[in-house]
């Protein structure tokens, strides 16, 4: 292991913005943007502390007005979204609604007319605060999905249900695939209205700056190579290697999972003067998709980030659970998502017994395997996994493309840097080797979706032919390698690795690249016009370069470094 010089708090700084911080000096900015007569609107996203808010914007002595209470009953909201939500524990259904609709219109007009009546300042507040009026001072309280997730641990409920003792997984699912897409479509129809825009993160200790500030940030966010902050997890199966590499606690058990590169769950950091603000990753796709994507991306996808990584930690840990991604129609039918999960996994580490289990061994019968599955998970003989499954031993800088439909997961004893494409929930797990999770039930395992994806053809020959080991030159010269490794042709995702011993000057690809410095000591990229300021990376961290920013230089932190960067096709 080396000695670490992993950023774990990158941020952007952003001048001519002052924030300021802490309720009281806050308070004193909105009376003064109130005046004596004036609206403030307080629209709240679905997981702030909305008792902390409310007590302390109370203070204020303003007429107060909760726009919640304009919204269908919280009976009637469970009848409308039930179809979405489902039974299952992880999935439920991408939703079509808006705010709107849980909304009376007949309510918000009528709260309308009392606030126009009003002598004195008003504020507005809640979720779907600014439905009930487009006037007035609007204040926007966002707040990241990965803070949302531990507060769910730690108890909080949904939006608008009574689920206080409901386990994380099932508070995920209706945020996933409820609250959030509502209250996002919400959020892009309000960046260039918002004056303010609040962090409340860290409870009791929220911070503000102008809307200006904040657009300002995301626009530049979309215009030069930035990082988003990690976090960390531990699971039954997790690793020590992030533990060394990452700087994270050591007396922790284990850390399995590192999200650097997933803005739909990231934070971004934006610093304004002495204040660090802290702002879901996401509103940069949201805010500015044409110029961070590129417009062929955007085309394709629309304000939806495509491109994700992560790390999955076995290093001295256990196998992961074997499992499938659905194929691009399963997925469409299924659950209303328009694109799959379709991934790589890219050995950043391991150690010399390291495998992955990927596709299926010549001859196996299907009816047999799948019979002796569910002989597994219903408590029988534990499922032989090597008997019907390829394990293909693994060594750094390997490469495995898993296009969706392949059996696989990685074995214990590797250090993963997992490429895919974003919809990351839609796991189908298999077998999970007969554990209990870290909440000490049996982890979600999802036969009567797997079973209907599983590629019978993906065998031996098939695998080693098309998605194991694939790497090869594209282009070489001295001090530069340039190696196409994957991915496969039914995936959409291209991945180069750059070996560079010096400075080496690339175009863009026409589409958001999403990047990590897979060995070295670092990188330095640079604008060749000075359009941006010099950027630093080190090993291990993942980094994103807009399409905007067309060509850009990358030399390396000491004699040499390695650069994998993935991009849309």
């Amino acid at each position: 292991m080396r000695e670490t010089n992993f950023d774990k708090y990158p941020e952007k700084s952003i001048e001519g913005f002052p924030a300021i911080e802490g309720w009281e000096s806050i308070r004193g900015k909105l009376r003064e943007a109130a005046g004596r007569d004036g609206i403030l609107v307080a629209e709240f996203y679905p997981g702030v502390h909305r008792q902390e808010l409310v007590r302390e914007l109370g203070k204020l002595d303003f007429a107060m007005f909760d726009a919640e209470s304009c919204a269908v009953s919280d009976a009637e909201y469970q009848r409308m979204t039930a179809d979405f939500v489902t039974e299952d524990r992880v999935f439920g259904v991408m939703n079509t609604l808006r705010l709107e609709d849980v909304y009376r219109q007949e309510k918000l007009e009528a709260m309308s007319r009392e606030i126009a009546a009003c002598d004195g300042p008003v504020l507005v507040y809640g979720t779907g605060a600014s439905l009930v009026t487009d006037r007035g001072t609007l204040l926007y309280f966002d707040m990241p999905r990965w803070e949302i997730q531990c507060r769910f641990a730690q108890g909080m409920k949904n939006w608008k249900t009574d689920n206080e003792s409901e386990e994380k997984l099932r508070k995920f699912k209706r945020g996933f695939f409820l609250e959030w897409r509502m209250a996002d479509r919400r959020k892009k129809e309000l960046f260039e209205r918002m004056d303010y825009a609040l962090d409340t993160v860290i409870p009791g200790s929220p911070k503000m700056v102008s809307g200006q500030g904040v657009r300002t940030g995301l626009d530049r966010l979309a215009r030069e190579p930035f990082r988003l902050v990690p976090y960390y997890a531990p699971e039954v199966w997790g690793g020590q290697w992030m533990k060394e590499v990452c700087g994270l606690d050591r007396g922790a058990k284990n850390f399995a999972w590192a999200f650097d590169g997933v803005p739909e769950e990231n934070s971004i950091f934006l610093r304004f003067g002495e204040v660090r603000m802290e702002f879901p990753a996401v509103d940069v796709v949201f805010y500015r998709p044409r110029p961070l994507l590129g417009d062929r991306v955007h085309g394709r996808f629309g304000d939806e980030f495509p491109i994700r990584f992560d790390f999955l930690d076995t290093m001295g840990g256990q196998n992961l659970s074997l499992q499938v991604h659905p194929l691009t129609e399963y997925i469409q039918n299924t659950f209303g998502m328009h694109y799959t999960q379709d991934e790589s996994y890219y050995i950043l580490d391991c150690d010399d017994d390291a495998v992955v289990y990927l596709g299926l061994k010549e001859g196996v019968c299907k009816e047999e395997m799948l019979a002796a599955l569910h002989e597994a998970q219903e408590g029988g003989k534990p499922f032989d996994a090597g008997r019907f499954v390829n394990q293909w031993p693994a060594k750094k800088h390997d490469h495995f493309l898993i296009p969706a439909g392949t059996i696989h997961c990685s074995g214990s004893n590797c250090m993963v840097l997992e490429i895919s494409a974003t919809p990351y929930i839609f796991t189908f797990k298999l077998w999970d080797w007969g554990r209990l999770g870290l909440d000490g039930r049996p982890r979600p395992v999802h036969l009567q979706h797997g079973e209907k994806v599983i590629q019978w053809d993906r065998t031996t020959g098939w695998v080693r032919d098309n998605l194991v080991r694939r790497a090869h030159v594209v282009e070489e010269e001295e001090g530069f390698c340039e190696e196409f490794t994957g991915l496969h042709e039914q995936e959409f995702l291209e991945t180069r690795r750059d070996t560079l011993q010096g400075e080496h000057t690339f175009t863009g690809e026409g589409s958001v690249q999403m990047c990590n410095v897979v060995d070295g000591q670092g990188a330095v990229i640079a604008s060749p016009e000075g359009a941006f300021a010099e950027f630093t990376v080190h090993y291990a961290e993942t980094f994103i370069i807009p399409a905007s920013i067309g060509a850009f230089t990358i030399r390396p932190l000491g004699e040499e470094c390695k650069i994998l960067r993935a991009y849309v096709r």
